[in-house]
């Protein structure tokens, strides 16, 4: 089961595009947008960014093939874990570690840690698939694993894993996690839909978008600001913004589905679009708050 629940990976060029912003329970001052795609890809998305602005993701090449990759200081680099293939790469904090996913032999995923140039699997004991969705400047990583009772969450601080398991959930499938230790986790509920909800280790607090079908929490920074992507009544997808207990929704003007997964402190959000001939671009913006 795939944190990417609506599966967009695509990158490009520098290319400026419109974007609407309107407010749920508040208003920004502005909210521009940049597509971003990675060089001779099919498709790109941009999944997370770090304050240095380095940001990591998926592509797809020529061959049908998922590969992460790392754009920082002008230079695109893939980064493939060599043990699986189908990259992904989810999160970098500011030291330039960087969790996420790789296929195996077998096709199940299996969560990594990238770090001083090695790849390191991260798994809780029993699990038989996992991944890397969040992971702050102490390390720590927010994940999820399966195992023969189900789908968790999971918290790894470098030595030890912690399952999480949100109350009345039947899947919990992690999300972000910002250096004062709060996580956000995506959990499914019997019907399938996603809610969200805040962990600070011992409290769940739900922060689903107002009137969203699903809603998915991304990166949460150091502030507290979280970034979703969210499906309304119509099956339309848009991305948003909790800051000061409001919620900003925005969406590519040009395109007919937005995501928004990364976010850092600079509340510098990074995602993807997918526009209305069906083509995806990875999505750089930055909002500017009153």
């Amino acid at each position: 089961m795939s944190y990417c629940k609506w599966g967009v990976c695509v990158m490009m060029v520098v290319l400026m595009f419109s974007c609407v912003m309107a407010a749920a329970n508040g208003a920004a001052s502005g909210l521009t947008f940049r597509t971003v795609v990675f060089p001779n890809s099919q498709s790109t998305a941009v999944l997370g960014i770090n304050n240095a602005g380095a940001m990591v993701g998926s592509y797809l090449d020529s061959k049908e093939m998922w590969h992460g990759f790392e754009i920082a200081h002008g230079k695109a680099t893939t980064i493939d874990d060599p043990n699986g293939t189908g990259t992904y790469c989810f999160a970098i904090n500011n030291n330039g570690d960087i969790a996420g996913q790789y296929t195996t032999a077998r096709q199940t995923l299996q969560a990594f840690l990238y770090s001083g140039g090695k790849f390191t699997d991260i798994s809780p004991a029993g699990s038989t698939s996992s991944q890397a969705l969040g992971i702050n400047d102490l390390g720590a990583v927010d994940g999820n694993f399966v195992d023969s009772a189900g789908v968790h969450g999971f918290l790894f601080d470098g030595t030890s894993y912690t399952t999480i398991d949100v109350p009345g959930a039947a899947y919990t499938l992690g999300g972000g996690i910002n250096n004062a230790g709060l996580m956000t986790e995506v959990w499914l509920d019997e019907e399938g839909d996603s809610h969200s909800s805040l962990y600070d280790g011992t409290n769940f607090t739900t922060i689903d978008v107002p009137d969203a079908e699903d809603s998915s929490a991304g990166a949460i920074d150091s502030a507290g600001d979280v970034v979703f992507s969210w499906e309304d009544e119509n099956d339309t997808y848009f991305g948003d913004l909790l800051h000061g207990g409001k919620y900003l929704k925005f969406s590519d003007a040009s395109g007919s589905r937005t995501f928004a997964y990364g976010m850092n402190d600079q509340r510098m959000i990074v995602g993807a679009f997918t526009t209305s001939s069906g083509v995806n671009g990875g999505i750089r913006g930055e909002v500017l708050m009153d």
